[in-house]
């Protein structure tokens, strides 16, 4: 993918209606402090354009990144996030579930985890959760520049036993600092384009 533009076209909050788009989506879930506007602003080639913040718990809405007008990059709200209502939390639940079941062009939902923990409960139901919508998470274990390269095969066993992962099921350490998995992230999205285009 060459990136030619990026736009926060559509943002989404809990009343908001869904919008109704032309292109490919891709969705990406993770708790509230797990990488997740990094990993976009990453994918984007951009340094701030995903709001980052010290926060964790920010991303209150559903932003819609248009990349080259040729896919959406989606930006989920945050989860597990302590200090926030469980009135709140359940309603960011419910966004989060409207969306994976009634969107039409939604082609993959990556789910983000810290490769330096074992997946926490609330990872745990989001990917089943994921999956009883009707889609195989995509996993992406982030801050792979956090841990040795000799851990690395042991934490990705854990995180697939945890979260009781097919053997076939995807999982893609990532590091947004150096930029690895970039590129193979990039591949599947670029096949689910492809995949479109093709119909």
């Amino acid at each position: 993918m060459i990136i030619r533009s990026v736009e926060l076209e559509f943002v989404c909050g809990v009343t908001s209606k869904l919008p109704e788009t032309k292109l490919p989506e891709v969705a990406f879930a993770g708790k509230s402090n797990v990488g997740k506007s990094s990993l976009i602003n990453a994918l984007m080639n951009r340094k701030s354009y995903a709001r980052t913040s010290a926060q964790p718990g920010k991303t209150q809405t559903i932003n819609f990144y248009n990349i080259s007008k040729e896919v959406y990059l989606v930006d989920l709200p945050g989860y597990g996030y302590a200090k926030v209502s469980q009135e709140e939390k359940e309603r960011w639940g419910r966004m989060i579930e409207r969306y994976l079941r009634m969107s039409e062009n939604l082609k993959h939902v990556f789910l983000l985890v810290d490769i330096r923990h074992e997946p926490a409960l609330h990872d745990c139901q989001m990917f089943d959760w994921i999956a009883n919508a009707g889609y195989r998470p995509i996993v992406i274990a982030t801050k792979l520049d956090k841990i040795n390269r000799s851990q690395l095969q042991k934490q990705c066993s854990l995180i697939r036993k945890k979260l009781g992962m097919r053997p076939d099921d995807v999982l893609i350490p990532f590091s947004s600092e150096t930029k690895q998995g970039r590129d193979e992230l990039w591949k599947v999205i670029d096949q689910a384009i492809s995949e479109v285009n093709n119909e």
